[in-house]
């Protein structure tokens, strides 16, 4: 599949989610065989005032071992979009993301995100001003629409294809659902029927089955795992298995917590060990859910601060494992 001139690799894509895909996220993904990423999002009108600041520099940190990745921008400002593009063209990332998707309050009540949904043509120009700027291929992330009554994706993906971008993603909820109830892939399937621009599928797949369910009933060009993906990396090689016909292994108990010591350390290198070590409470807990005293190990290890101490812990837990 091509995103404008760029010929992506087999399997699947990881989504954007802010607090979740950072550089450490997308290095241990694509380590298991993840296609390609894209960042948390960045505002293009904070970024404008303050290049420079230390949430820039973190959330714009990028490391050949991520493979390819994509920038994620927000906002409802044409000049200040065009702007950060500008500012941007020259960056690792290899092509922009316009979000149209995020559904939390702070950034829908400045018309930003999901809210886009309900202003078709102001966001056809956000878009355009972003290929105009731009010196790489610019891609589009929608919902549904805004709620069940404004059920508005085709029209935005056409708006979107009509203003110069090179792919569309649909996570077929509306922004009234947020990340609850099951996703419509039925919208998927109309959006793909649209429009000639990739269709990349969002929503609902857990599991290498997922992928290829929602590839044959919708007729999309290629998926995207967000939540499925927390803690569990592995997901992109058991998708890569099924698109080839193989079988997939599990990682083992070891494997989870070896990874998820690794997490942590690679945080630590990005904000320091205290703010890492915080950061990476989250991730651990992801990565031992539904294991034997998950719940007991989680809350050991939400009560330490240092790396070694979490490290110590999640070793003591595999030691205990293996007795039994």
């Amino acid at each position: 599949m091509n995103i404008g001139n760029l010929l992506m690799p087999p399997g699947a894509a990881l989504a954007p989610m802010a607090g979740v895909t950072d550089l450490s996220m997308r290095v241990l993904s694509n380590e298991q065989g993840c296609a390609w990423a894209v960042t948390e999002m960045l505002s293009a009108k904070g970024y404008v005032y303050a290049p420079e600041s230390r949430a820039h520099r973190e959330l714009l940190k990028t490391d050949a071992r991520e493979g390819v990745t994509g920038l994620q921008l927000f906002g409802s400002d044409e000049s200040m979009l065009s702007e950060a593009v500008k500012r941007l063209n020259d960056s690792p990332f290899v092509f922009f993301d316009f979000n149209m998707g995020c559904p939390a309050h702070k950034i829908v009540s400045n018309g930003e995100g999901s809210a886009l949904m309900r202003s078709p043509a102001k966001a056809g120009r956000l878009v355009e001003s972003m290929v105009k700027a731009a010196r790489k291929p610019v891609t589009v992330k929608i919902r549904s629409g805004w709620d069940r009554e404004h059920i508005n994706a085709v029209e935005l993906a056409r708006i979107s294809e009509a203003s110069g971008a090179a792919a569309v993603v649909v996570h077929p909820r509306t922004r009234d659902m947020f990340y609850s109830g099951e996703a419509d892939w039925n919208v998927i399937a109309e959006v793909k029927k649209a429009v000639r621009i990739p269709v990349i599928g969002n929503g609902d797949i857990r599991c290498g089955q997922d992928a290829l369910r929602m590839l044959r009933e919708t007729g999309c060009d290629a998926v995207m795992v967000a939540r499925a993906a927390q803690g569990n990396p592995w997901i992109f090689r058991e998708i890569l298995a099924a698109l080839n016909g193989q079988s997939f292994i599990p990682p083992s108990p070891e494997e989870r917590m070896r990874a998820a010591v690794r997490h942590m350390d690679m945080l630590i290198d990005t904000y320091g060990e205290k703010l890492g070590v915080m950061e990476s409470r989250k991730h651990i807990a992801w990565y031992i859910q539904g294991m034997p005293g998950s719940a007991r190990l989680r809350a050991r290890v939400n009560g330490f601060a240092s790396r070694n101490e979490v490290a110590e812990a999640l070793e003591e837990y595999i030691t205990a494992l293996e007795r039994g």
